[in-house]
């Protein structure tokens, strides 16, 4: 933790004309951005709630050493958070917080500027599907009336109805998307969040979420990659069968990208070739790819969002960019002890 603090204070002294702007100079001075570093530790210790939170900040010694309060200081409201999370958002805060980690000189060094990798995964909405009703038509309980002495909570019977996101949507969370992860799978509400991994010690690089649907994997790995590929020689962007689609592979090509795309021979043909195939740095990058499950895994397990608790694209795709920030400082001690 303490390796991890240090990280943390040099980041947000890097952003302190990025806070500096959020606030008005006038009126009741405010809780400080920087002192909201209690939301790495809700990321590190699986607090659920921000409640819970300020709970745990008002015993717990560690808690209030990370954060930078005396013991004897209050500690804060929970409405902090919901308070300040929207000018955090408006700034950007969470994707400039991970640039700022990982442009330290300390962290730089550790990560490989050639060889990366891309997937994607599901993030549940924060919305039943019991909310999914007809574009236009009623919406709350499924279109119908609680029954008599039942509560809010009515019973629901889809079988037989035809739902999709061109017909249908969610009155809870109008951003989030019907998704299914394969065939035979049932579909639910879900955005679909997405990482970029350098490949030398498996950091997250980028992190960004879109809505769910069949072509924004392939969409956001271009968005990731584009500005790294920029170099005078070629490098390398490892994927799983999902990004195995010709239009993606020429487009990487012409960014002077190369391919280490799993091939995808199940009744087609694949876009990946001998060219690519019958290099060693091929079967690296498909061995190397498959470590960015690790920090889907942290991301979703221990910092909470397998389910997000937030509604909206833009509030589920800070949370999800923050938790990439905070699985890259839970590694980055043991790394940079491993480096001296």
């Amino acid at each position: 933790m303490r390796a991890i603090r240090t990280i943390v204070t040099e980041a947000l002294s890097r952003l302190e004309r990025e806070f500096a702007a959020l606030y008005s100079p006038i009126g009741r001075p405010s809780i400080p951005p920087e002192k909201l570093r209690a939301m790495l530790l809700q990321a590190f210790y699986s607090i659920r709630s921000e409640r819970l939170l300020m709970e745990r900040l008002e015993y717990d010694l560690l808690f209030r050493w990370f954060v930078g309060i005396g013991v004897d200081d209050a500690a804060w409201d929970h409405s902090v958070f919901s308070k300040n999370r929207d000018r955090l958002l408006e700034g950007d805060i969470a994707a400039k917080f991970l640039a700022a980690v990982l442009a330290q000189p300390k962290v730089r060094k550790l990560l490989s500027t050639d060889h990366f990798s891309v997937d994607g995964t599901l993030i549940e909405a924060w919305a039943s599907m019991k909310s999914v009703n007809p574009k236009g038509g009623p919406s709350g309980g499924h279109g119908e009336p609680p029954a008599d002495g039942g509560g809010r909570n009515a019973e629901a019977d889809f079988h037989g109805e035809r739902r999709s996101n061109e017909t249908h949507t969610s009155t809870t969370d109008a951003d989030a998307r019907l998704y299914r992860k394969g065939r035979g799978k049932e579909a639910r509400l879900c955005f679909m969040g997405h990482g970029l991994m350098e490949n030398r010690h498996g950091l997250l690089v980028e992190a960004c979420l879109t809505l769910a649907d069949g072509h924004a994997e392939l969409v956001a790995a271009l968005h990731m990659i584009e500005p790294r590929a920029d170099r005078p020689r070629a490098i390398t962007l490892g994927a799983d069968k999902a990004y195995d689609a010709e239009d993606f592979v020429n487009e990487l090509r012409s960014m002077k990208v190369t391919p280490h795309v799993a091939q995808n021979t199940n009744g087609r043909r694949s876009a990946i070739d001998r060219r690519t195939t019958r290099h060693g740095g091929y079967a690296v990058s498909q061995r190397i790819r498959k470590r960015i499950e690790e920090a889907f895994g942290w991301i979703k397990t221990v910092a909470g969002q397998e389910k997000t608790k937030l509604r909206g694209r833009d509030r589920v795709g800070w949370a999800f960019t923050f938790a990439a920030a905070a699985y890259n400082l839970v590694r980055l001690p043991k790394l940079l002890a491993a480096s001296k």
